[in-house]
């Protein structure tokens, strides 16, 4: 697009601005382009009341599910609805490139240091950069392609196997329907990434009716239901008539919906069917998510019989096996704890094998090198562990190891960790280092718990400041009864057996 609505310069050069989280970045790509219509900006208090006691916004519209906008109290502070000079928001895209001006109707605390806003909200600019523009058309241009009569809409947030091609042909052939498939590229860091999913999708085409193919920047809700109502009114926004549930999802918003029976592999002919039309002993049931997760993992091929060749190779390309793919290991525990240590024995044992390219992000370097002038202060702490975690994934997105070793005390700190490395394609393994704290004292090499009980230290993790014991970690080590080299020996272990290192052969 290039139809940017541009600001007065005096306006754009004094207005804050403020990148949205990503998926409320997925919803202003959506009012942007008028997806979400009637809805033209992010919901004031008048419209979310009136949503959820009528499921209409407050001037009267249909509508059912919450869209809004949360940002720093302080920066809603900043902002005046009833100053014109004032009332400006930029919001701009993850790399700081405006991409929309809020005219901010309404502002009000949500939580501490949390507030909402709501506004109508104009494209600032051409639209945006990323891979496949050419496939983000607007509800508008994808509607003028359209032929006359139904339209069978598909969300494919996964990729199509043979089952769901036949599901999707059946359907189609029953309607009269021409097919419109919907891709979900917003960026919400769980599956495929939105580029690879696109591919996978495109890598179906052969096997599908004629269909008009369109990246819509969705991104899944939590909760089920709005999801589901989100997703077929922004179907029926492209022209959709009936739209075919493909996989969990649930639907709504005034479209027909198609449930399809379930369909097995009928090994007589090759064919897929009804499930209850095939003989029990030649019937073989689609595999599950899981099932071919695993496959993939192990670097095994996806089976013909269920996976069409092309889609298959897009999907080996985009989730290798895991002995090839990136992962971060992510060591945490007390200071004395022994994640250092063992960290960097992995580290050597890693670089020994040779197949793997291995960077260790040591706590006390990135302090030095990434997080100079942080303090140890809680939104410090959690900044520190961002930085390491971004720097991890953008290794493990090349494919390679990044082994960290930080405190990282805070829960919900390590959980972003987590995502951003999930979010980058690569596997995450928690190594809790569970060395209790009077063994940590009683090592304390670097006398900081001396400082801390003498009153000359502050913020000491497990002294006068918490560690947030994980709950979700994927591998426990206490240092107190292993030597360096048997803990480096018991991770190693686990990556082997869960497939992240090739097993050493027995030396001769």
């Amino acid at each position: 697009m290039s139809d940017g609505w541009v600001l007065p310069e005096e306006v754009l050069r004094d207005a804050p601005a403020y990148t949205p989280r990503p998926g409320e970045l997925a919803d202003l790509e959506l009012l942007l382009i008028g997806a979400y219509a009637p809805l033209t900006g992010f919901m004031t208090r008048a419209d979310l009341v009136s949503v959820s006691r009528r499921g209409r916004l407050a001037d009267g519209s249909p509508w059912q599910v919450p869209v809004t906008l949360q940002v720093p109290a302080p920066l809603a502070q900043a902002l005046d609805p009833r100053d014109p000079a004032r009332r400006t928001l930029v919001l701009t895209d993850g790399e700081g490139a405006p991409m929309a001006a809020l005219e901010v109707a309404d502002a009000w605390p949500v939580r501490d240091g949390v507030a909402g806003v709501g506004g109508v909200v104009r494209r600032l600019g051409d639209g945006g950069h990323g891979p496949f523009q050419r496939l983000r058309r607007s509800p508008e241009e994808v509607r003028a392609l359209l032929p006359p009569g139904r339209v069978l809409g598909v969300v494919a947030d996964r990729p199509l196997h043979r089952p769901q091609l036949a599901q999707i042909a059946h359907a189609a052939r029953t309607l009269g329907a021409h097919l419109l498939v919907l891709i979900p590229v917003g960026e919400d860091g769980r599956g495929l990434p939105p580029e690879s999913l696109v591919r996978a999708v495109f890598a179906a085409r052969d096997r599908m009716p004629p269909a008009t193919l369109v990246a819509v920047p969705l991104s899944r809700r939590p909760d089920e239901i709005s999801d589901a109502l989100l997703r077929a009114r922004v179907s029926a926004a492209y022209g959709v008539t009936h739209l075919l549930s493909t996989g969990d999802m649930l639907s709504g918003a005034g479209l027909r919906v198609l449930v399809p029976r379930e369909l097995a592999y009928d090994n007589r002919d090759g064919q897929w069917r009804w499930r209850e039309d095939i003989p029990p002993r030649n019937r073989r049931l689609a595999l599950t998510q899981d099932e071919i997760e695993d496959l993939l993992d192990r670097g095994f091929p996806l089976p013909e019989w269920h996976t069409p060749p092309a889609v298959a190779r897009e999907l080996a390309r985009a989730r290798p096996p895991r002995r090839h793919r990136g992962l971060v290991v992510f060591l945490t525990g007390l200071s004395g704890s022994g994640k250092s240590t063992i960290a960097r024995g992995l580290s050597d044992a890693l670089r020994e094998g040779g197949e793997r390219t291995v960077t260790l992000l040591d706590g006390d370097a990135v302090r030095r090198e990434l997080s100079a002038g942080l303090g140890f202060t809680k939104t410090d702490r959690d900044l520190n562990v961002r930085r390491i975690g971004w720097v991890a994934a953008e290794i493990a997105r090349h494919h390679g190891v990044a082994i960290c070793c930080p405190i990282a005390p805070y829960a919900a700190a390590r959980a972003t960790a987590r995502e951003m490395a999930l979010a980058a394609g690569a596997g995450f393994l928690l190594v809790h280092v569970a060395t209790p704290l009077e063994v940590c004292e009683r090592r304390d090499r670097k006398g900081l718990y001396a400082r801390a009980r003498a009153g000359l230290l502050t913020g000491m993790t497990g002294v006068d400041d918490p560690y947030e014991e994980p709950t979700d970690a994927d591998l426990v080590v206490d240092t107190s009864d292993l030597t360096i080299d048997e803990a480096v020996k018991v991770v190693l272990h686990h990556l082997t057996e869960t497939g992240w290192v090739e097993p050493k052969l027995p030396s001769v």
